[in-house]
């Protein structure tokens, strides 16, 4: 059983969480799945990638959990001549000091958005998955830890193809989540209009009334307690078995690697504690199972041909594993 402290930890934090989401609700409309996975994804010492049309607040949702995190936000727009340095950084003469300096890239940063991910050449993709992996970057030979906090958010447009790499599934793999966003619905547009109609949908008006609600280390603090979350034996044979399920579908060429097993474990843990409780149930793991597998699985020739996605494969596999 939980000491009253811990539980206390997990209510407060529970507390604060409810509070940014309906801070952040204030200037976005709709997608309040993606608020809530980002968080998931941060208190889990993960990443998330995003795939949708532009204008789905993306930007906006990261700004706006930087900002109410108390911590610092920069953002990367991608493009096929963007070189490695250009976002690890490079060491530059100083003519004054006559020595080589570092000139930090925006991946030395709390919270990093990666805006069209899929627009930078394989190279530059590549340079991400030690910073993601490892939370350090090497520059010149030399290794530098990165800030912590550190999160990215990475998008990438589905519709657009010209000048696109699709990522190679090593570095897809590095993302602990993934969600696929679409545009609002008639009610949801609606209230986009009436907020613009009254000025309400400004960020600078929405960065002037939000005042930090974490820092860095208490976000820090909260990544201890989801470790610190039960997860019984039951639920880590349950995300065994979902995840050995990936591997001997007929419609999967490669199922999920280990990476989605601990993903599932954290992150379990994680929206747990966001509902306040200091233990894991099944359900937690079913909530984020579309998240942490969707895009970890290449699915064979024949299933694509057939129209089968990896999101039906996903279902299937949750309707028929069940909790031992």
């Amino acid at each position: 059983m939980a000491d009253h402290s811990f539980q206390d930890n997990v209510s407060s934090l529970a507390f604060t969480y409810k509070a940014m989401r309906e801070e952040i609700g204030e200037l976005v409309v709709g997608n309040r799945p993606l608020t809530e996975l980002a968080t998931i994804a941060i208190l889990s010492g993960g990443h998330i990638l995003l795939e949708g049309p532009p204008g789905t607040a993306k930007t906006v949702i990261a700004k706006a959990m930087a900002q109410l995190s108390g911590c610092e936000f920069r953002r990367v727009q991608c493009a096929v001549d963007v070189q490695p340095a250009d976002i690890i950084g490079i060491r530059i003469f100083d003519p004054e000091r006559k020595e080589f300096v570092l000139k930090p890239g925006p991946i030395f940063s709390n919270f990093v958005l990666i805006d069209e991910i899929n627009r930078l050449p394989p190279k530059t993709q590549s340079g991400f998955i030690e910073a993601m992996s490892e939370g350090q970057a090497t520059i010149d030979g030399n290794t530098m830890a990165l800030p912590r906090p550190f999160f990215v958010i990475a998008t990438q447009n589905p519709y657009e193809f010209e000048g696109t790499f699709p990522l190679i599934e090593a570095q897809k793999d590095r993302f602990m989540l993934s969600a696929r966003l679409e545009h609002l619905t008639r009610d949801e547009e609606m209230e986009i209009i009436k907020r613009e109609n009254a000025g309400t949908l400004d960020w600078e008006w929405f960065e002037r009334r939000l005042d930090p609600l974490l820092d860095a280390g208490r976000i820090a603090s909260a990544i201890e307690l989801v470790a610190k979350v039960q997860c019984e034996r039951p639920v880590l044979e349950y995300i065994r078995n979902l995840v050995v399920a990936t591997r001997e579908h007929t419609d999967v060429r490669l199922g999920a690697s280990a990476r989605a097993s601990i993903a599932l474990v954290r992150t379990c843990k994680a929206r747990a504690l966001l509902d306040g409780r200091t233990y894991a149930i099944p359900d937690d793991v079913k909530r984020n199972l579309q998240a942490v597998l969707q895009h970890r699985l290449l699915l064979s020739r024949e299933a694509e041909i057939a129209g089968v996605t990896p999101a039906q494969v996903i279902r299937e596999i949750g309707e028929s594993v069940e909790v031992s």
